[in-house]
């Protein structure tokens, strides 16, 4: 891809964000990163835009300085994202929609945004920063886990729509990287004892993997591949073990799937 390229990554202050706009810029991309407020932190090389994925004015505003500086968006990369630890009934529906507004109606929002631009020029690419957990059940990260799965179907029914306008949705789902995403989580706000034990075992096991897990860079990588390859793939596993777990899912029979996400799981039949 040439040098001329422009590329928006949302949420670049740490984590996936960050090391995927810093391998962008390296390929030649003009990046624009997101930023929720001015002065937040952005890697070198990279242009910071201020926006608020939740806010639909800040998401018209940002795509405007956007194209007012470059005339064109190659690449959307959908980062921006957050989580809810603890059981589904623990969890406010108020606490949920905040969570969905940030990572499904956020994206949503953005993409709805680009889309003209992307129409027009006849190409460009969408990136949803998914997770194995959009196709894995996730206890005790429920709503999480529903947001990524709606991001899926959203991104699958997305690509069908706007292949033929030289647009291409691709689905990137990495599985435990060593990122900030469970020190930054939201804790849900009840505590119910039937579930204290079960949650404290599967928020130990999230914070041992995560801690263990591959460097996000990985993730960059893989997207900015994505990105250049004339005929991608929808989906893209990425990390230790995402390939295979994605494999059990689609052809383990659907008991035997069960009782082994519950054994590595630690949690009780």
């Amino acid at each position: 891809m040439s040098k001329s390229r422009v590329a928006v990554v949302t949420g670049i202050s740490s984590g996936i964000g960050r090391v995927t706009a810093e391998e962008l810029a390296r390929r030649g991309f003009r990046v624009f990163g997101t930023v929720r407020s001015a002065g937040g932190a952005h890697p070198p090389g990279v242009d910071a835009v201020v926006l608020d994925v939740r806010d639909d004015a800040s998401i018209e505003r940002a795509v405007a300085e956007v194209l007012a500086k470059a005339g064109r968006i190659d690449v959307l990369v959908n980062n921006a994202g957050t989580t809810i630890l603890g059981a589904i009934e623990e969890t406010d529906t108020c606490q949920a929609r905040e969570l969905f507004d940030v990572n499904f109606f956020g994206a949503v929002s953005l993409t709805r945004a680009v889309l003209p631009t992307m129409r027009a020029q006849r190409g460009g690419r969408i990136v949803f920063v998914s997770s194995v957990l959009g196709f894995l059940p996730g206890p005790f990260m429920g709503f999480y886990t529903a947001s990524k799965h709606a991001i899926e179907g959203y991104a699958e029914s997305l690509d069908h729509e706007v292949r033929a306008l030289g647009i291409r949705a691709l689905l990137v789902e990495p599985g435990f990287m060593r990122t900030r995403l469970d020190k930054n989580s939201t804790v849900a706000a009840h505590n119910i004892a039937d579930y204290a034990a079960a949650r404290a075992r599967v928020t130990a096991g999230i914070n041992a993997s995560v801690a263990a897990g591959d460097d996000p860079s990985l993730v960059g990588a893989v997207i900015a591949a994505a990105i250049a390859d004339a005929r991608p793939r929808l989906h893209y596993p990425v990390g230790r073990g995402a390939g295979t777990l994605a494999n059990l899912r689609a052809f383990l029979p659907a008991r035997m799937f069960d009782r082994s996400l519950r054994k590595q799981l630690h949690i009780e039949a």
